[in-house]
């Protein structure tokens, strides 16, 4: 169990989207303890309220970045989010610790199935190698990385059964309580 923890949303189409929504409509019982931040949603014109951003960090234990993988990477909108929001004296530099010692993780759907996503695989690397940036960030913001959690082949007409068993295994993970990831 955990303290407060903040999903910061990525995806630029969620009306569409199967998996992310599913994660999304699986963290709404637990308001409480989680705050989904949709940043399609907040910055539909891509302007970023930095101190607004910024607040929420300080206020949560955890923040998860949630997004389906896109070329390799995040969804633009999230790379303009950590340019501008993990500035100098906020994670990094004199008086910038608001990281510190926090849990940062991802959450990560794709398209292609997951034996594409190893050495030798369609796409050469894992799934881990791919996201390093993203740990790196983190370990440079002095928090803990977590996990990733991902569930891989939406490309690939994943069942309903599929996609809500995801669901609930990434709510737990959400609040801290799983104990293994989706595959």
């Amino acid at each position: 169990m955990t303290g407060k923890t903040l999903v910061v949303l990525a995806h630029p189409d969620l009306a569409k989207s199967k998996i992310n929504a599913a994660w999304v409509a699986a963290l709404a019982p637990h308001g409480d303890r989680v705050t989904v931040h949709d940043l399609h949603a907040a910055y539909p014109d891509g302007e970023i309220d930095v101190a607004a951003e910024q607040a929420l960090v300080r206020a949560h234990d955890r923040v998860i970045f949630q997004f389906p993988m896109f070329w390799f990477s995040v969804p633009p909108l999230l790379k303009r989010w950590f340019d501008q929001v993990l500035a100098y004296g906020f994670v990094y530099g004199p008086g910038g610790d608001a990281l510190e010692g926090k849990a940062i993780g991802v959450a990560t759907s794709t398209g292609g199935k997951a034996d594409a996503y190893r050495a030798g695989g369609q796409n050469a690397w894992t799934l881990d190698e791919l996201l390093r940036p993203i740990q790196a960030t983190a370990r440079f913001c002095r928090a803990d990385y977590l996990p990733v959690f991902t569930l891989n082949g939406a490309m690939w007409g994943l069942s309903e059964a599929q996609i809500a068993a995801s669901a609930e295994a990434y709510a737990a993970h959400v609040l801290g309580e799983e104990t293994a990831l989706a595959a």
